[in-house]
């Protein structure tokens, strides 16, 4: 049987029978339990009544935190000419054609978000093997397909998260830091819930939010009520 260390039996000790609580108190207990060395990651996670391996189940879809997300987020751009200029001045960290597309089958991939022009799609459609299953693969559905780079770039540095259904249609994603107030952590948990309820598909049938529950990188994770968090 696995032994955990004090500062983990602490935590669990402190989340034991802590189930569907309100949002507040949630977020409480969470940050009272992020005490790692560094800035411990707010995360959450929601079941979804959802099979995403049937296209009308899909969830896809981005929501601009209020509060951004406390984390540097590494922009690569897929654009030529005038847009590749463009990308540079908005600030993108890496862009580039050919050259960025050989860069990243090597297996070299420094960025967090990558951005494409239309035009560029040929190119960027033969990385789909690496790009997908680490969800980076540009989309028009989520604006990373765009010949706006420069609002998209500013978006993905601004506190923009994109979020996908896995395969048992669990959605989870990163919505601060254990360093922000306990109201900056509740607002974006609640406008991703938001986002996530809007984005419901139209196969989705029966009860589409199962379950929600929040956690910090280190820390256990507890189950908030659905009504604190959605606002209802």
């Amino acid at each position: 049987m696995a032994k955990f260390g004090k500062r983990t039996r602490a935590a669990r000790e402190a989340v034991a029978g802590k189930v569907n609580i309100d949002l507040s108190e949630a977020v409480a207990l969470i940050k009272s339990n992020a005490n790692a060395k560094f800035d411990e990651t707010i995360e959450i996670s929601m079941n979804l009544g959802v099979d995403p391996r049937h296209a009308d189940q899909m969830v896809r879809g981005t929501v601009n935190l209020p509060n951004g997300t406390g984390k540097t987020v590494r922009v690569a751009v897929f654009a030529r000419g005038a847009k590749a200029d463009e990308a540079k001045a908005a600030g993108a960290d890496i862009v580039g054609a050919e050259d960025l597309m050989e860069t990243v089958q090597s297996g070299k991939i420094e960025f967090d978000r990558c951005i494409a022009t239309p035009d560029m799609m040929p190119i960027v459609g033969r990385l789909g093997k690496v790009l997908g299953p680490r969800n980076l693969m540009p989309n028009p559905k989520i604006g990373t397909v765009t010949m706006d780079v420069k609002e998209a770039i500013e978006a993905a540095k601004g506190g923009q998260v994109q979020f996908k259904a896995e395969k048992a249609g669990v959605v989870h994603a990163g919505v601060g830091k254990a360093s922000f107030d306990a109201k900056a952590i509740e607002e974006n948990i609640r406008a991703f819930v938001d986002a996530v309820a809007k984005a419901k598909p139209t196969g989705a049938k029966g009860t589409y939010m199962n379950k929600i529950a929040i956690s910090s990188t280190m820390g256990p994770g507890v189950s908030v009520d659905l009504a604190s968090a959605t606002g209802n």
